[in-house]
């Protein structure tokens, strides 16, 4: 009886990877005379999707993703996970693994383990990002509906602003506030999930709601959304130790719907009412004391401190010690503490979000989503806005923000801006309810250059290996004018579907280069783009040409195995066009491998464009130059003619 493997692969992005996996387990599992299927999980959605019938008479299965997969399916099947760049490189490897036996059988039977399911990407990283991913949109929910309601609703008082009871912009308020309540324990119970699955997902929703409830251990403040962290993966942890706890066969089908979730909420509930939750507590206390003593002379001292406490935790217990302390000062007479808190809560967000939309090649378009959401809730003074960021890389992001909130807050310390309501945010300023009011804008724009430059420098460019093919730029809108794509001949998007497209619908036989004459890539571009066809195709092609550099500035798009897919989006792309060319002698593309490149695609978009289309054809082309005799038969084609036929497969 033939064996049966399905395989899954994704990756964050959803195109280069996951189809370039599929493509090789797929291949490799036909030369090994396996029953194979993949089901890719790309930017698409979900396709060739397993079945009951799939699931049951499959040997096992492989997860080849860098993002987590809802594995509940599976229960009772042999798994194998690992990052997919293993799908890609060692296909042969992970289908003889689970030919062999070896894999972790998912649904709390004895776990067999292998060295290759042990390598399945940093667990805690794709943990945490998975909390991230569920918190964001109750972040920006919760956010924006408050920030709305407050400066439309609120009035300014001594005590804060104040949104009449009753009133629609009050219920406005209430139901963002019910949606940032949210916030902690869903982090807390998506970490829990990745790293346990469903059992773990109780507890650590439980553990996220006491961990942002100080009540539960006797304190005004609360631990924030580090305390969900910790909460989540004690959860998670804890949940998994149960588990793998041998039970009867009896208590099986009892173990993940009542006895896992109850002892494992149980431990970390009272592991944070009397072991994490009172230590806390205190240390915020004492806190707030040594603050008080730190004004005149210290004021910069003492602005350097609350700058840095506002923007550590964006809303966590450090931030609300100072600013409870800041807007305690204010009955007393004192607001410069109030107006240094006023500068510092906004800058976090507007910095961040400023950022995700400067430096393009360090963000993904989902970063600059919530980006653009984080600098309008800045500008009400919601600090958690920048929370997601600060989340996924807090070793460089909460340097780089608390660099910017500091300069912020000293600034407006000694300048005399002074802060008479418990809220921060430009927004106080244009309601009058702060002093010195030029000099409130300046510390916010001071504060806000300093944040921008140094998360430009601490953060890392996105990962550019073979992802660089699959942009999110590439995923934006890619619509044209209908009347200039008639003109030369290209298929308008609105008259097909993706799943009808050809490579060739973005190309003609003339945009073809059979011999390219350059040594390296940067004169290969200059080759491509001089090409006469190209005439109704591009504006100003020397900006074309400096987009293509620039792109490849920021990581080499040369893939191994002598392929390389450069591309770039312009202004000056009238329509959205592919070049082919191919090298007898290669050229030098700093490709990962470190090999030449002798067959090449020039992809160039326009810099406003609409459909999916071409990440249809990203995809296929991914797949289909994993295949040998594609490329074979495109590096032994002679005429413009043959190439183009061959690229008529890619549809």
């Amino acid at each position: 009886m033939t064996q049966k493997v399905l395989a899954i692969t994704a990756c964050p992005v959803g195109v280069a990877h996951t189809y370039m996996a599929a493509e090789n387990l797929e291949k490799t599992g036909k030369e090994m005379g396996i029953d194979i299927k993949v089901e890719t999980h790309g930017s698409i959605g979900i396709e060739n999707p397993f079945t009951a019938d799939d699931i049951q008479q499959a040997d096992g299965i492989i997860i080849a993703s860098d993002k987590d997969i809802d594995k509940s399916r599976f229960a009772g099947k042999r798994i194998i996970e690992v990052p997919v760049r293993d799908g890609i490189d060692r296909p042969q490897e992970l289908i003889q693994s689970i030919l062999d036996g070896q894999g972790k059988i998912f649904g709390g039977a004895k776990q067999a383990t292998s060295s290759a399911s042990d390598e399945g990407g940093n667990p805690i990283y794709r943990a945490l990002m998975n909390g991230v991913s569920y918190m964001v949109p109750f972040v920006v929910t919760g956010g924006l509906l408050i920030a709305v309601a407050l400066s439309i609703g609120g009035e300014p008082t001594s005590t804060g602003f104040v949104i009449p009871e009753g009133t629609f912009w009050s219920n406005m308020n209430a139901i963002g506030g019910a949606a940032m309540g949210f916030m902690i324990p869903i982090l807390a119970g998506y970490i829990a999930y990745a790293i346990a699955d469903r059992p773990g997902l109780v507890p650590g929703m439980v553990g996220g709601f006491i961990a942002a409830n100080g009540s539960f251990y006797g304190s005004e403040a609360n631990t924030g959304f580090i305390g969900g962290i910790i909460a989540g993966f004690l959860a998670g942890y804890i949940a998994k130790a149960i588990k793998s706890i041998k039970v009867p066969k009896a208590l099986n089908s009892i173990m993940p719907i009542i006895i896992i979730p109850v002892l494992s909420s149980l431990i970390v509930g009272l592991l944070f009412i009397y072991l994490i939750g009172q230590p806390v507590a205190a240390l915020f206390s004492g806190l707030t004391s040594w603050l008080a003593g730190m004004q005149g002379a210290n004021s910069v001292v003492l602005a350097t401190i609350i700058g840095a406490m506002i923007s550590f935790d964006m809303g966590g217990p450090f931030n609300k010690t100072a600013f409870l302390f800041g807007s305690g000062l204010i009955s007393e007479g004192v607001y410069s503490v109030m107006g240094a808190v006023a500068v510092a809560v906004c800058i976090p967000p507007i910095a961040i979000g400023i950022a995700s939309h400067v430096f393009k090649n360090k963000f993904s378009e989902a970063d600059r989503q919530a980006g653009t959401a984080a600098v309008i809730m800045g500008f009400f003074g919601i600090t958690e806005g920048a929370i997601p960021f600060a989340a996924k890389n807090p070793a460089r992001v909460i340097p780089a923000i608390m660099g910017g909130a500091i300069v912020g807050s000293i600034v407006a310390m000694l300048s005399g801006v002074g802060g008479h309501v418990a809220h921060g945010g430009p927004i106080v300023a244009l309601l009058g309810a702060v002093d010195n009011v030029m000099m409130y804008f300046l510390a916010v724009l001071l504060g806000v250059i300093v944040s921008v430059v140094l998360i430009g420098i601490l953060m890392p460019n996105l990962d550019l290996e073979i992802e660089a093919i699959e942009d999110q730029t590439l995923a934006e809108d890619m619509s044209n004018d209908t009347e200039e794509v008639q003109a030369v001949g290209v298929v308008n998007e609105t008259d097909v579907a993706p799943e009808d497209v050809a490579l060739t619908d973005l190309m003609t036989e003339d945009l073809i280069i059979m011999n390219l004459q350059a040594d390296d890539k940067f004169a290969a571009f200059e080759e491509y783009l001089a090409l006469p066809a190209l005439e109704n195709r591009l504006g100003e092609r020397d900006q074309v040409l400096q987009a293509v550099k620039k792109r490849e500035s920021e990581g080499s798009t040369g893939m191994g195995d002598g392929i390389a897919i450069p591309h770039a989006k312009s202004n000056q792309v009238i329509v959205p066009t592919v070049l082919f060319g191919k090298s007898d002698t290669g050229i030098e593309w700093d490709s990962l491998d470190g090999q030449p490149v002798h067959v090449s695609f020039l992809i160039l978009v326009p810099e406003k464009h609409k459909g999916d289309m071409h990440l249809r054809i990203l995809q296929l082309l991914a797949r289909k130059l994993m295949d040998e005799n594609f490329t074979t038969s495109l590096l032994n084609a002679s005429t413009q003619e043959e190439v183009y036929e061959i690229l008529k497969e890619v549809k």
